[in-house]
């Protein structure tokens, strides 16, 4: 309902995409937004780490616009992390981590499956982080969770080409979203390492993800899947 995920949102609206926004909190609002602008859009209040919920969630979007063709998966806990080294980390922490950003998105994936078979078509666009690349210090838990997230895109892809369904994952950079604005610890201390180690130097934004998740949903991307794009200014050649 904010920062990445509604940007994503607007540029999937903005190309003819009926959106459902899902989220613990601020779906209704983001959906008025997108209506607002002449957009289809409808909000779930959803919590990734429920299974009912993520059932519920691919029942109303059925129920709201006929069908899914595309799974989004950006919900995650990142923006609210105090830095911490690995051994201050409890294993609630872990738990809490791997609830959302990883089962989460497991459970996404198969919530929405059933329709994706029966229609012998899909898109799975999971949000992953560059860090699984880079191993940043200050936050183990949230770095592996973003780890699991690229081996699920190529298991998945493998799994579900069969069915018509293709499974990619986006690796942004440090990303100056709503979230992070709020926790200037995370803000402070990550914006200035980031933009001193990326070849464009200057803070990453919602926006600037878009338009690769715009790519993997659309139709020039139909013979790509298990891939890892990562969007970050330059601070990793994968």
């Amino acid at each position: 309902a904010m920062g990445i995920g509604f940007a994503i949102s607007e540029a999937l609206a903005a190309q003819g995409a009926s959106i459902v926004i899902a989220d613990l909190k601020g779906g209704a609002a983001a959906a008025e937004k997108l209506r607002a602008k002449g957009h289809k859009a409808a909000h779930v209040d959803a919590d990734v780490s429920s299974e009912d919920d993520t059932l519920r969630m691919a029942a109303a979007a059925t129920d709201a616009f006929g069908g899914i063709d595309i799974l989004v998966n950006n919900a995650a806990i990142y923006s609210t992390l105090s830095l911490k080294p690995f051994d201050q980390l409890t294993v609630a922490d872990w738990r809490k981590m791997l609830d959302v950003n990883v089962i989460g998105q497991f459970l996404c994936c198969k919530a929405v499956l059933p329709t994706f078979k029966k229609q012998s078509s899909g898109r799975i666009i999971s949000i992953s982080s560059g860090v699984a690349f880079k191993g940043n210090p200050g936050m183990l838990h949230y770095v592996a969770s973003t780890g699991a997230i690229v081996s699920m895109t190529r298991t998945l892809a493998t799994e579900l080409g069969e069915f018509g369904v293709l499974v990619n994952s986006v690796a942004p950079g440090f990303t100056l979203s709503d979230g992070v604005h709020k926790n200037p610890e995370l803000a402070n201390t990550v914006s200035g390492f980031s933009v001193r180690g990326r070849a464009l130097k200057r803070d990453m934004v919602p926006a600037d993800v878009v338009g690769a998740v715009s790519f993997f949903a659309g139709p020039h991307a139909a013979f790509i899947t298990g891939q890892t794009l990562v969007v970050d200014g330059g601070a990793y050649y994968h």
